[in-house]
């Protein structure tokens, strides 16, 4: 039977990858800027600005003052 700490010596080396306690970034902030320059996303962008507007003014009362 593994002791508590050969245990943990293996978790460890499955979560952080080599056995190293250093945590490797993953998150959101590695994205930013990915697209840049991306014709494609610029399109897909500005189509849901486009939809998003448009809901905003179907959701405007008729006298044209915002909610």
């Amino acid at each position: 039977m593994q002791t508590v700490e050969e245990r943990l010596t293996k978790l460890e080396q499955v979560v952080f990858g080599n056995g190293t306690s250093e945590i490797r970034k993953k998150d959101w902030r590695r994205t930013i800027g990915m697209f840049d320059g991306d014709s494609i996303m610029k399109e897909i962008i500005e189509g849901a600005l486009r939809m998003r507007e448009d809901e905003r003014q179907e959701t405007r009362p008729e006298n044209g003052s915002t909610p």
